[in-house]
């Protein structure tokens, strides 16, 4: 296969035979770092996760300062707050684009649900926990150590692209918390990296995606857009069909909650080719394997994550999937990571072991620990989660987007 950047298309039309061509736009289109600005939400901006104003668009993505504080749930250094604040000040700009008319705006929550399913938000750990750790933090040399790691991965999430990297989360089995890792892993890349990341379900069968998210409503979907989203449209255009969420990030969901709702391979293959060119990083929620969307999504991706739960019926079945995995492209398991979600606080299965196990067929293996604010669903408030659990999850962020960054036309 020829290289060049835009070798997802080709990937896609190796896959379909060539058969279709054309229908996937342009090749070679190259990431754009510079574009027009986001038009404003069409949701209020939370000031929990600092998006109390529209991100200005054309964000420098190298030279930044290394983060490694705590404020606001993921790690930071001191200063990066007020360049950060500086950059995401409301540009001018014309008219906004008025979206072409389509379906009607759903609330992602049931209006009667709304209120049962209301409650107040958990910390991760408890506070005895987060007492400890500070005191072992105060006692100890820790602090040192945690500052050099917070910098190591902040370095690797913030390097450059050419073109937008594609990372596809997926599972062999519901309740794996693929959405979750897929709503960690966004984030994360919002949070770090000054270009525009884009959530995009792939999961039409009552994906839960926007509810960890804390998506309000919904309205147009992967499927709607298939077809709308032309190589001349501007960034400004595009996003008048998106969520906006914090932090320079944006959700395009599988479907508005409804039953039957389908999404088939060649309009999730016509969706990303058309979008790619617009996002630094697309993280894609996939349906389980082996449907056919998650398939062609896994072969186009440039990284790709398997959740499974810290069980031993999980990593069973994971051991046989990536087994097979092996007889595929060596790119493909070479680009995988295998995450392991404990689901409960101690689940007396010997990780180290299976992790060891489970990279002999050479996946990368990360560890997402139990931690209570996940555990108990709803919207992920990131200055909610347990220290151990941001770690983690920046750990994984950066484990598969190193791995994006080395994956080459095949």
């Amino acid at each position: 296969m020829p290289s060049g950047d835009g070798w997802q298309g080709d990937v896609l039309r190796d896959l379909r035979g060539g058969a279709e061509q054309g229908a996937h736009g342009p090749g070679g289109q190259t990431y754009r770092a510079s574009a027009p600005g986001p038009v404003q939400s069409r949701q209020a901006p939370d000031p929990a996760h600092g998006g109390g104003a529209p991100p200005q668009a054309g964000y420098p993505y190298q030279g930044q300062e290394q983060n490694a504080g705590h404020p606001g749930g993921w790690p930071q250094q001191a200063g990066y707050q007020e360049q950060r604040q500086k950059q995401q000040a409301p540009a001018a700009r014309g008219p906004e684009p008025q979206p072409q008319s389509g379906p009607g705006a759903r609330p992602v929550v049931d209006e009667g649900l709304a209120d049962a399913l209301r409650s107040k938000p958990r910390h991760g750990e408890s506070f005895a926990a987060r007492a400890a750790r500070a005191l072992r933090r105060t006692l100890s040399s820790s602090a040192a150590s945690e500052v050099a790691e917070i910098t190591r991965t902040a370095a690797v999430l913030q390097q450059p692209v050419t073109t937008g990297r594609q990372i596809a989360v997926t599972s062999i089995r519901g309740g794996s918390g693929k959405s979750t890792v897929a709503a960690l892993l966004g984030t994360a890349y919002a949070h770090y990296r000054h270009d525009p990341v884009l959530f995009l379900e792939a999961d039409p069968a009552l994906g839960s995606l926007p509810q960890r998210l804390g998506a309000e409503s919904l309205r147009w979907t992967t499927s709607d857009i298939a077809d709308i989203v032309k190589p001349d449209m501007s960034l400004l255009d595009v996003t008048g069909y998106l969520v906006q969420l914090p932090n320079n990030a944006w959700l395009l969901p599988a479907s508005q909650g409804q039953i039957g709702v389908m999404l088939d391979s060649r309009a999730y293959e016509r969706a990303v080719v058309a979008l790619r060119r617009y996002f630094g990083v697309m993280v894609i929620d996939c349906e389980t394997l082996p449907t056919e969307v998650a398939r062609v999504a896994l072969a186009a991706a440039h990284g790709r994550v398997l959740t499974t739960p810290a069980t031993p019926e999980g990593i069973t079945s994971t051991f046989s999937v990536l087994q097979w995995m092996q007889g595929l492209p060596r790119h493909v398991i070479a680009g995988t990571v295998v995450v392991l979600t404990e689901l409960v606080a101690h689940s007396g299965v010997d990780l180290d072991e299976a992790a060891q196990r489970l990279r002999s067929t050479g996946v990368s293996v990360q560890v997402l620990p139990y931690d209570r604010h996940l555990a108990a669903g709803g919207r992920v408030r990131t200055e909610l989660l347990a220290q151990p659990t941001r770690e983690a999850a920046a750990r994984i962020a950066a484990d598969v987007f190193q791995l994006s960054l080395a994956q080459k036309r095949h």
